[in-house]
């Protein structure tokens, strides 16, 4: 306890850092004494990371265009229902398998392009997209 000269018998301004040095001297020694007991007493002989990046071959993908008179379009070649099917057999047969991207008139009837997107899934085909215009603000 820190007695005060002054007679005044006031309280005193000075901070007694005694209790604070013991206190951080005696967690210095307790974290010298556990740092060493941290260490992992088992040697584990542990795996090596390899970094192997696979090279993915991309094909391009179709473009299947339907126009709102009913025509389809295979690559921008006009091609009839039987000359479609016979293309998506082969190209079902890609490895890896091309994505058919559909395009159609934005007058076309739905029914016109659901009957072409059902017979690409139906060939086989897993990816089936559909290409649209930029939206315009108006």
């Amino acid at each position: 306890m820190a007695f005060s000269s002054n007679s005044g018998g006031g309280p005193m301004a000075d901070i007694n850092v005694t209790p604070l040095v013991d206190v951080m001297l005696v967690l210095l020694i307790i974290f010298m004494i556990t740092a060493p007991l941290m260490t992992h007493k088992v040697k584990v002989e542990l795996p090596k990371a390899s970094l192997s990046i696979k090279t993915e071959v991309k094909t391009p993908p179709v473009t299947l265009t339907v126009k709102n008179d009913g025509s389809l379009y295979w690559n921008d070649e006009p091609a009839t229902t039987a000359q479609l099917e016979q293309k998506l057999a082969v190209t079902v047969q890609l490895t890896p398998q091309p994505e058919v991207d559909v395009r159609a008139d934005k007058d076309t009837k739905y029914g016109v392009i659901n009957a072409a997107v059902q017979m690409v899934r139906h060939s086989g085909m897993r990816k089936v997209a559909f290409i649209s215009g930029q939206e315009r603000n108006k």
